[in-house]
């Protein structure tokens, strides 16, 4: 073994003198684990937040969506999803069609009273729509055929809860027509019969209820239907766009300015990240702070493992004495100390380590720590593990305590043997 590292695995982790240096390198030991394990948990759930609320979010929504200016309807051609499902990068294609309403429930009870609310419902495929609901469907069932009683709804769990919802009960779809007249009733005109004329009324029958987790803006907003049924009961052959998923997130934009070239005028597409670009925003927001908690934490760990040293340097001022006297180098008892600072370090970066990963996994495990999931998009602290960043906590934090080690390393290499054995 070399000499060196001897010496100083000898001065860290044996009791040497009455004082009981060992105790103090065990508490740079804990101290170091504290603080590796905090940046390593840090960066797990600030990643897992986000990759989290993102799945949601995609789940949600489709990658990308292909509409009018203005949100115009038009008519579905084969021929423009079958230039879409061309792209490379497209992985399926199917069509939509939204319609905004206000939707009212009657209460069952003395009093007879009605709730509204506006909604949009969007009319997807049956495809799209059993993909959806496999994931998220709380209550109903799958089957949404018109059996005459009315358009079958599949209400968010928000909404359902703010509307007395319950799967079979019928609702009352309450919407602004496109004609002139509904132009005019929004201008001002209170002549009933224009209003009664530009109202669109159709009955809803709540087949199923879903939930994603996202509440606000999403579970409490949009009512899934079928694309067939809404378009036989007030826009026939018409829609309201493309939804398409692609297979590489990364090449994204790439492949909506690719797929608007190929259609042309008047077509537009954009993003899932540019349609919820605020809430995308406030991830990236998250993950902006990231920088400076490992700073902190860092050097929260360097001025422990400094002040540790110079406490050792103290206990051991002797020892250096009597190593010098003995003809070792000042650069070699630098070392020694370099050496104690690396292995002080790599205790506390592998207890930092397995502290991180045992909590980690405890936490997936039980969800120990709960969240209230109207305010963060999730009901627990999502955490992600990541290899990669348990890599770099440890390198980083490895790597600068041998650069800040070099100053202690240094007062204990000026030490001269009468000036230490003199102590």
């Amino acid at each position: 073994m070399n000499p060196e590292f001897y010496i100083a695995r000898r001065f860290a982790f044996k009791k040497r003198s009455v004082s009981k240096p060992t105790f103090i390198v065990m508490v740079a030991v804990i101290g170091i684990a504290v603080g590796t394990a905090a940046l390593i948990l840090t960066l797990s759930i600030v990643q897992g937040f986000a990759s989290s609320v993102e799945n949601k979010l995609i789940s949600f929504s489709a990658h990308l969506q292909i509409r009018h200016p203005e949100d115009r309807l038009f008519q579905e051609r084969r021929t423009d999803l079958a230039r879409i499902a061309a792209n490379q990068n497209i992985a399926d294609v199917s069509p939509f069609l939204e319609k905004s309403f206000v939707l009212r429930s009657r209460n069952s009870g003395p009093d007879d009273t009605w709730r509204s609310k506006p909604v949009v419902v969007k009319g997807i495929s049956e495809e799209q729509r059993r993909v959806f609901l496999k994931k998220f469907l709380q209550a109903g069932n799958l089957e949404g055929e018109d059996n005459g009683t009315g358009i079958a709804l599949y209400a968010g769990q928000t909404l359902a809860e703010n509307l007395n919802l319950r799967v079979g009960k019928k609702v009352m779809l309450v919407g602004l027509g496109g004609s002139e007249s509904g132009a005019r009733l929004i201008a001002g005109n209170k002549n009933i019969v224009e209003l009664l004329s530009s109202l669109d009324l159709e009955v809803g029958v709540i087949r199923g209820i879903y939930d994603t987790g996202l509440q606000e803006g999403f579970d409490d907003f949009v009512v899934l239907a079928d694309l067939k049924q809404l378009q036989q009961r007030f826009n026939p052959l018409l829609i309201s766009g493309y939804d398409a998923n692609v297979h590489k997130l990364d090449q994204l934009p790439k492949t909506v300015k690719e797929l608007v070239n190929v259609l042309g005028f008047p077509f537009y597409g954009f993003t899932v990240f540019e349609r919820y670009a605020n809430l995308f925003e406030w991830l990236k927001l998250q993950k902006n702070i990231t920088p400076l908690l490992i700073v902190t934490i860092t050097i929260v760990a360097v001025f422990n493992i400094i002040s540790t040293l110079l406490v050792l340097i103290i206990e051991k001022t002797r020892e250096i004495g009597m190593l010098s006297a003995l003809g070792l180098e000042p650069g070699k008892i630098s070392l020694v100390f370099m050496a104690q600072a690396f292995l002080i370090s790599l205790a506390g970066v592998t207890a930092g380590n397995i502290l991180a990963l045992s909590i980690s996994l405890f936490e997936l495990r039980y969800h120990v720590i709960t969240l209230p999931e109207k305010s963060y998009f999730i009901k627990y602290v999502p955490l992600l593990i990541d290899p990669v960043d348990y890599a770099i906590v440890s390198i980083s934090v490895l790597a600068l305590t041998l650069l800040f080690a070099f100053i202690p390393a240094r007062i204990a290499a000026s030490l001269t043997p009468g000036t230490a054995l003199g102590t």
